[in-house]
């Protein structure tokens, strides 16, 4: 695991195959793994496969990302469906 609170980048040679944890990443080269990270940056060379969470995400054209995206700050899908319900039944009063 690659830990970080600040910037960490991937070179377009670079290859990292691991979980990774930062601030802000900025991937030019490739990213096997989960990363947990407050901003994301994939650059026109950059491929990442895996699970992405993160405040913010910017995938430049040709950049490639591959796998699953979770928005930091959010509510879960189970708790979305649940405070959907709720606004439902609060408006029918």
């Amino acid at each position: 695991m690659i830990v970080s609170k600040n910037l960490i980048t991937v070179g377009k040679n670079g290859k990292i195959k691991g979980e990774i944890k930062a601030g802000h990443l900025v991937v030019q080269g490739v990213v096997e793994g989960n990363v947990d990270v407050e901003r994301i940056e994939i650059k026109e060379t950059g491929h990442v496969s895996g699970v992405i969470t993160s405040a913010e995400m910017v995938i430049e054209a040709k950049g490639v990302f591959e796998g699953e995206s979770h928005i930091k700050g959010t509510n879960t899908p189970a708790k979305a469906a649940q405070v959907e319900q709720e606004t439902a039944k609060e408006q029918k009063k």
